[in-house]
């Protein structure tokens, strides 16, 4: 399970937002939806990379959230 959000970096710019993520396929992609537009990103070996109106932006993706085992 994953976050629900990631931080996305503008690389033209260097300018970093928060996006929402939805579909994480780890290290294969992912999607994140900027200014309601979706924005398909795909694993590079390092980090997940998309395109949009002319530019490129990137992320580490979301942080896998960790279950905790046992009764409740």
């Amino acid at each position: 399970m994953y976050e629900k959000t990631t931080i996305i970096t503008n690389t033209r710019n260097n300018q970093s937002v928060e996006a929402e993520v939805d579909n994480v396929r780890e290290q294969e992609s992912l999607n994140v939806f900027l200014a309601n537009t979706k924005i398909h990103m795909r694993w590079n070996g390092k980090i997940y990379v998309g395109n949009m109106a002319g530019m490129e932006f990137t992320t580490p993706g979301p942080k896998e959230i960790k279950k905790l085992r046992g009764r409740y």
